[in-house]
């Protein structure tokens, strides 16, 4: 990696159309499209009159934009997100394609509490619910695995809503084997690894099945879940809504732990409790809650 202190000679090579180093913020700019060949010979020679880093001489030049620079540099310190439009992810994924917005700041706030009164206490799984419908689990889970495989951990992000199914929606994964295959024997390997980001990886939902609350109850689920526990640092489990349906109580109660996601000016308190109540009969631990503001 380049010496990213030094204002001298960073970037720059003698007799050549484009600057050094594959992991250069030249470089980047480069195979990004960002600018053009006769666009760097232009920097290097404005870096090396004025004794600016590249992306500096580039900025002042005004041939690329400050976004292009924190993407290049985003990429040199291994934080993988996406430019707009890239990856042909759902737009929802929010912590993707705008990682420096208040709304994933808030998202990189939760992961570290998760980190702290979870994750770090030696559990692997989590289930995220909800009381009611449309409260925005799964998009809370989408973003959360995004920001977590940001942070260098294993992680992976399970679709257990086997009635309202949305990640392979999200994740652009089509209509694939998933979870319900899984547990019925009918398909391996149906975990999807998510390329734009080193350490994330989905397993979707699969087919619809007509009972999906067996399903997630035989100890097959559970025993998926421990040998996955051995393969991956975190694992987050997009559970259908608690009050509504058995599915989620067994997921809570394998997980051994959830997380409530409120909508604000949606979730009644009456039914909050009432949830609350219901965790507590699986033995799982409430976590805590996520208040969605949409």
């Amino acid at each position: 990696m380049n010496d990213m202190t030094s204002g001298k000679g960073v970037d720059t090579v003698p007799n050549t159309d484009q600057p050094q180093g594959t992991g250069s913020i030249g470089r980047l700019l480069l195979d990004a499209g960002k600018i053009s060949p006769a666009d760097a010979e232009k920097i290097i020679r404005h870096q090396r009159q004025s004794g600016q880093r590249f992306g500096e001489a580039a900025l002042q030049l005004g041939l690329v934009k400050p976004e292009d620079i924190q993407y290049a540099l985003a990429q040199q310190f291994d934080y993988p997100y996406l430019l707009p439009g890239q990856g042909n992810f759902s737009p929802e994924l929010v912590a993707a394609y705008y990682p420096y917005s208040e709304q994933v700041e808030n998202l990189r706030a939760l992961r570290t509490q998760l980190l702290l009164r979870w994750f770090h206490t030696g559990h692997k799984a989590l289930c995220f619910t909800s009381v009611m419908d449309k409260e925005g689990v799964s998009y809370q889970t989408a973003n959360l695995a995004v920001v977590f495989s940001q942070l260098g951990e294993r992680t992976l992000l399970i679709d257990a809503n086997l009635r309202h199914p949305r990640q392979h929606h999200i994740f652009n994964l089509g209509n694939r084997a998933g979870l319900s295959e899984t547990l019925v024997g009918r398909a391996k390997n149906t975990v999807c690894k998510i390329p734009a980001f080193v350490d994330l990886s989905v397993l979707p939902a699969g087919a619809i099945p007509p009972n999906p609350a067996e399903l997630l109850a035989r100890n097959t689920f559970g025993e998926l879940l421990r040998e996955l526990a051995d393969l991956y640092d975190i694992i987050l489990i997009d559970a259908p809504t608690l009050a509504s349906y058995a599915d989620a109580q067994n997921i809570a109660a394998l997980a051994g732990g959830a997380v409530f996601v409120v909508r604000q000016d949606h979730t009644r308190m009456a039914q909050l409790e009432t949830a609350k109540k219901i965790l507590q009969g699986t033995g799982a631990q409430l976590v805590g809650a996520v208040l969605n503001h949409f």
